[in-house]
């Protein structure tokens, strides 16, 4: 036992980027703006995929449930950290900690799942178009959007339930951005050898290995790309391919390194780094790609637009 002879922690203090004192200002401003466009940008594909039944496939669909994720994500994260930036650091209650952590696990492992399930759905209507409709039934996406869902929900309430059954004393700062689990471990008073390896497997199995698998699934979406014989049908495939790749990386490469990483890994200012990319970063970009790149997504804005615009003029 560690500490064992100091007072009980009641509440933790989040210090965020508080060793810069001199950047909180700025931060607050660059954050503020990439939080506002991620919830504006992932609001209009709900919107947009809500509205438009031509979308209402498993594509489109699974996408629409990123989106979700994605600005649930934010909101758990990111006005705690403004508030944070803009008063140095600020003190959270256990209960609000746990919330934050529990929403936080929520989220992310429901993403790293949905990931899968969108890279499975590319490799079936890629590789498999005339089966596609087989492949990707109702059923089998119903099966996959619930398994992500349910997942997140099991994963979240046994990590944050273990993790604050712990005792926590001495220091009561956590040197992070947000309640997550490796910066509040860091503060119990007991033996957390058990936990770690159940977070080190936890983490392979719902990070690891589904990125292998879809890295996989990409091997052979390449392979399969090569061989079309439409040069345009080959760039569309590749413009879908890339803007998920470009998700999937983001957001598995720096959570893998976070939640896989020794307490002694990385600095604190690493996590922190990090752990922005997966929360801050990845969440913005998820309406660029699939939007700005995506022909049917714009078209299909802009006709919602024109739609709005003359029900308006009527």
């Amino acid at each position: 036992m560690k500490r064992q002879n100091q007072s009980l922690v009641v509440e933790f203090t989040l210090l965020g980027f508080s060793t810069f004192p001199e950047l909180q200002e700025p931060l607050f401003g660059v954050f503020l703006v990439i939080y506002l466009v991620t919830l504006m940008g992932n609001a209009i594909i709900i919107v947009v995929i809500s509205l438009d039944k031509s979308l209402h496939v498993p594509m489109y669909l699974f996408l629409l449930n990123l989106s979700v994720v994605e600005v649930s994500f934010s909101a758990v994260i990111m006005p705690e950290m403004l508030v944070v930036l803009s008063t140095e650091k600020t003190v959270m209650s256990f209960a609000s900690c746990f919330a934050q952590m529990y929403f936080v696990l929520l989220f992310g492992v429901t993403e790293c799942f949905l990931l899968g399930a969108m890279a499975y759905d590319q490799y079936a209507a890629i590789c498999h178009p005339l089966n596609y409709p087989v492949i990707m039934n109702r059923r089998v996406f119903l099966a996959l959007m619930i398994f992500s869902w349910v997942s997140g929900i099991m994963g979240a309430t046994m990590e944050t339930t273990w993790v604050f059954s712990f005792p926590f004393c001495g220091s009561n700062e956590i040197n992070h951005i947000s309640c997550e689990t490796p910066a509040v471990l860091d503060l119990a008073c007991a033996d957390t050898f058990f936990f770690e390896i159940y977070a080190f497997i936890g983490t392979i199995l719902i990070g690891v290995i589904p990125f292998l698998l879809i890295l996989l699934s990409y091997i052979r979406i390449l392979y399969a790309i090569l061989k079309m014989p439409s040069t345009t049908g080959r760039q569309k495939a590749f413009s879908m391919c890339a803007s998920h790749l470009t998700s999937v990386t983001l957001f598995y490469g720096t959570a893998n390194l976070t939640y896989l990483q020794p307490k002694s890994g990385y600095s604190p200012e690493i996590k922190k780094l990090m752990s922005l990319v997966y929360s801050l970063l990845a969440p913005l970009l998820n309406p660029l790609i699939y939007t700005l790149r995506n022909n049917e997504m714009k078209r299909a804005l802009i006709k919602i637009c024109q739609r709005k615009v003359f029900l308006h003029v009527v």
